[in-house]
């Protein structure tokens, strides 16, 4: 079980939308804030990320470089420029071909180019995943001097695709931003320190707490307690509680309803099985037992849930040409 896999498949509720964007100096854009994640990759040239003018800085202005990739928690707008002195205004409205997965964006004056990805990867909001929340604002990843191999290998693929019209570039390059959320949570993780004692980076690697949220992913119906999963990790229920609380961050059995939840949800909104199968799929004997934890969870009956799912628009439809 990838149980990296598991957390950011159980809370994608739809593809990633991405603009391909040119700046040529002075530019500066100022970006919304996005239900999900946002993300930036430089593809070529170089550029600052700021806080947005009259705001309060959350973070000092980061340079970025060609190769670096950015990832930014939710319900923050930001600005990208040239330099930071540079005004910025609010990013206009991209443009898609039809066909086109990426839409196309350009700014500025007649300076020097540089040439990013931008875009959001929408995620669900309601139960956020404690990897998730675990993350900073801003996730800075560089790629220069060897760091990060598979994630530079990545960026380079994207940039190749996208600067040069080919066979398949529909198909590749959405599958290639897909796989860069994938990359870019394994580097954060792989940059904790080895000696961290509490976070995920730390409960993932950890011999006692691994197995057990092993078999809690892999198995979310089965009648787990404390006891068996103390069991699992080869350890006593006292000694496993208590680690496992200090590494996730919540007690066991809180973090297997929160799964249960969050599976519960992905399978009311990618599927249309009847209630009684969600139930049994999560570990609930009844529908009614079911229904009154998931409204506990996420304010709205299954029901209610999967009807608001479908019927939400896909955000960031841009505008064809």
């Amino acid at each position: 079980m990838d149980i990296l896999t598991e957390v950011l498949g159980s809370m994608r509720t739809g593809r990633p939308a991405s603009v391909r964007t040119e700046g040529r100096a002075p530019w500066g854009m100022r970006l919304p804030p996005v239900a999900g994640a946002g993300f930036h990759v430089v593809l070529r040239g170089s550029c600052w990320l700021l806080s947005p003018d009259g705001a309060a800085p959350r973070h000092e202005p980061v340079p970025l470089n060609a190769g670096d990739v950015v990832f930014l928690q939710d319900n923050h707008s930001h600005v990208l420029a040239d330099d930071p002195g540079t005004p910025a205004a609010a990013a206009g409205p991209a443009r898609f071909r039809p066909g086109s997965p990426i839409g196309a964006l350009s700014l500025g004056g007649d300076g020097p180019r540089t040439t990013l990805l931008c875009g959001a990867y929408h995620l669900d909001q309601g139960r956020p995943h404690p990897l998730v929340r675990q993350l900073p604002e801003v996730v800075h990843l560089e790629t220069r001097h060897g760091r990060h191999p598979e994630l530079s290998g990545a960026v380079g693929l994207l940039r190749a695709e996208l600067e040069e019209e080919r066979a398949g570039a529909a198909g590749i390059v959405p599958a290639l931003i897909d796989a860069l959320l994938l990359y870019v949570l394994r580097a954060w993780l792989e940059e904790q320190p080895a000696t961290a004692v509490a976070g995920w980076s730390a409960a993932l690697r950890d011999p006692v707490i691994a197995p057990a949220l092993t078999a809690i992913h892999e198995d979310p119906a089965a009648r787990w307690s404390v006891e068996s999963l103390a069991s699992r990790a080869g350890t006593s229920r006292a000694t496993f509680a208590r680690r496992f609380h200090t590494l996730v961050g919540e007690p066991p059995l809180a973090y297997l309803t929160r799964w249960r939840m969050t599976t519960a949800a992905r399978l009311l909104r990618e599927a249309d099985h009847p209630l009684s199968v969600v139930a049994a799929r999560t570990g609930y004997g009844s529908e009614f037992a079911f229904a009154k934890a998931f409204k506990r969870a996420y304010g709205l009956p299954p029901g209610g849930y999967r009807r608001h799912a479908a019927a939400t628009p896909m955000p960031f439809a841009g505008r064809h040409s």
